[in-house]
């Protein structure tokens, strides 16, 4: 029996890396269909906001749901007013802002986008906690901003929502600054509680804050003439798009390295390209590549740039 217990227990522990990897491939799969099925769903019927409010309330009940299933922890009062701070930017302008600019934009545009949050988690470590900035972060962030820079005027000259909106490029760009500023002020409020606390009480609280701006729209809508298949990619942004892949971003960063999880990064945008190209729902042109490859450059010097921690154990070494 005891042999039994090490093994199943030795098993276990070494199959924790490849779970934290398959957790985050199937995250970054999620996310890069989902730009493309969640774009097809506001072009047919659901209007920006109200995909917000869906993905939001959805996602809070299956958290509250799935919150049942699992030890409870105590939330002292302060850490509950905490959650309202943290959900504003984590979530309630983070999502508001990405879908709607996806609403205008292409999902090329949106999924590529995205991959630009380490650069400005990196900009905010450096305003807020003094994190260094090194010649390689520096360089990262140069070449970074030049590839959203070119997808930008791509966006302003395209004659085809396919290809961008200049609106919606902006819009997502600030969204990822809005989740990256949310990770550098409550990094200790997210590592305190487990996956479903911190998402049923980020969730409760961005509901909150989006049901008044949605209501408008809610109500105009007729939600009698959209089709079965616009609900199901609906069902598909808020069950996997949201709640699956929140679940397993966060079951694959416990374990792995933030590096590691930066790579995962660019998983999403080839997701999206292919499955937005094959569809027909965008379209891929020479800047959009170039573009991508000084995107991915500058997310690459940054992640591998050495953090404060990394610098002062290399001198504590010495």
């Amino acid at each position: 029996m005891y042999a039994k217990r090490f093994i199943n227990s030795y098993v276990m522990n070494n199959n924790k890396p490849l779970k934290a990897h398959l957790c985050m491939l199937i995250a970054e799969v999620i996310w890069g269909l989902m730009s493309p099925i969640g774009k097809d769903a506001m072009i047919h019927g659901i209007s920006g906001i109200t995909m917000v409010f869906f993905r939001v309330s959805g996602a809070m009940l299956l958290f509250w749901i799935a919150g049942c299933f699992v030890p409870k922890e105590h939330i002292p009062r302060k850490d509950f007013f905490l959650f309202a701070a943290a959900a504003l930017f984590g979530v309630t302008c983070n999502q508001c802002l990405f879908i709607i600019g996806l609403s205008y934009t292409s999902p090329v545009n949106a999924s590529v986008i995205t991959t630009s949050m380490p650069i400005f988690a990196m900009m905010w470590a450096f305003l807020i906690i003094k994190e260094p900035i090194t010649l390689k972060k520096a360089g990262g962030v140069a070449i970074g901003c030049a590839g959203a820079i070119i997808l930008i005027l791509t966006s302003m000259n395209a004659a085809s929502h396919k290809v961008g909106d200049v609106r919606g490029d902006l819009m997502i760009l600030v969204a990822q600054c809005s989740f990256a500023l949310y990770m550098s002020l409550f990094s200790k409020l997210i590592k305190r509680y487990s996956v479903f606390t911190i998402n049923k009480y980020m969730f409760f609280w961005a509901t909150l804050y989006i049901l008044p701006i949605a209501l408008g729209d809610l109500q105009a809508t007729n939600f009698a003439a959209v089709s079965s298949r616009t609900w199901m990619e609906t069902g598909f942004v808020v069950f996997f798009g949201t709640f699956i892949s929140y679940i397993t971003l966060m079951m694959g960063q416990r374990v792995l390295r933030p590096t590691i999880v930066g790579v995962y990064n660019y998983v999403q945008p080839i997701v999206a390209v292919v499955v937005s190209v094959l569809t027909g729902i965008g379209t891929f042109t020479l800047y959009q590549g170039v573009a991508i490859v000084f995107v991915f450059s500058g997310v690459w010097l940054v992640i591998k740039s050495k953090s404060k921690r990394d610098i002062e154990a290399s001198q504590n070494i010495k």
